[in-house]
């Protein structure tokens, strides 16, 4: 059978291709605090992120310090800018900060959200013979280096018995990886959501497996140790914590509406984004930065460490900061929906 083949510029925004490239834009949000001066707290975020999250839900009203959002197109760019201190504060997802660790970053992971891992999918095409993903020996895969879907596909090829050393790993970004993927260069797309949710909408391919079951759902917010030092700033960090965290509950019972601010600020079709909202966004629960949560990134680290992707041994507890933690439930409780 030939496969029909869509450009994948036409699949997805320019937005959200963007996550090939480097590089940062900046915006500002907020008024300066009342008293000793103004604070301005320089969040790392990404397209369709914490900022629109944030506006959507109307977290954004009522500040007495300003807010300096730089954008970024992946996590481990962002986590950069955390080391370097040009960043504050700024989200990712599980296995950035276990690189930045490995690397010797200052960075300190201070919130955690706990969600289902049904959008992060090993994607293969509709017309592949693919039915399992013990299948996948010896075929090219495509996935983004230090990314969660990096982390995903090892364990779900440990899950069905094989390693990285059995298929043909293929590094790339998104826009490449879509493009190798839609052209039939690839065999198979370790990816998130909402490339996930795309790929399922236009019907350019299926789900091989997810990482349901197979990892830890975890997504953070990393701040610098630099800012944590820093009193003023440490109290703004928590009053942003606080916003974010209602933000996000917020989607729960607001998914059309979310879908559509998302949709909006990334030029995702909105049937794409609520598909999205509906399979990832909406399950995640703010939780605890706790013992639980370091042993889970310890394994992750301690699994690219032993596949020499990773130059050292990371101890991930000396990378964690709980005092903003006070009474959220602890990390395993079960994400929504």
């Amino acid at each position: 059978m030939r496969r029909r083949l869509v450009p994948a510029a036409a699949l997805l925004p320019f937005a959200l291709l963007l996550t090939a490239c480097g590089g940062a834009s900046s915006a500002s949000t907020g008024t300066d605090t009342d008293g000793t001066g103004s604070v301005t707290l320089n969040v790392g975020d990404q397209r369709g992120g914490s900022e629109a999250i944030l506006r959507a839900a109307g977290e954004l009203k009522n500040l007495n310090y300003k807010i300096k959002w730089s954008t970024f197109t992946s996590g481990p760019p962002l986590l950069e800018a955390v080391n370097a201190g040009a960043v504050d504060v700024g989200g990712v997802g599980n296995t950035p900060p276990v690189f930045a660790a490995g690397a010797g970053s200052k960075i300190s992971v201070v919130a955690a959200w706990h969600g289902t891992s049904r959008g992060d999918a090993i994607l293969v095409p509709n017309d592949s013979k693919l039915t399992d993903p013990k299948q996948l020996r010896g075929r090219p895969i495509a996935v983004a280096q230090g990314s969660s879907a990096h982390y995903q596909l090892v364990a779900s090829l440990k899950a069905a018995g094989l390693g990285l050393a059995d298929v043909k790993v293929k590094y790339l970004q998104p826009a490449d990886a879509l493009a190798a993927f839609t052209s039939g260069k690839v065999d198979a797309w370790a990816v998130w959501d909402p490339y996930t949710s795309q790929i399922l909408r236009t019907r350019q391919g299926r789900v091989l497996t997810t990482g349901e079951g197979v990892t830890n759902g975890l997504t953070f917010q990393v701040a610098a140790p630099s800012a944590l030092k820093d009193p003023k700033k440490a109290a703004v960090i928590k009053d942003y914590l606080a916003r974010l965290r209602r933000a996000t509950a917020w989607v729960t019972d607001h998914q059309p509406e979310w879908a559509k601010v998302w949709a909006k600020d990334t030029g995702l079709p909105y049937d794409v984004a609520l598909d999205s909202v509906k399979r990832t966004n909406s399950t995640r629960v703010a939780v605890a930065v706790d013992k639980p949560l370091v042993a889970s990134e310890q394994q992750i680290a301690d699994t690219f460490t032993a596949l020499k992707l990773i130059p050292q041994k990371v101890d991930f507890g000396d990378f964690v900061d709980t005092r903003f933690n006070g009474d959220l439930p602890p990390s395993t409780t079960p994400a929504k929906g």
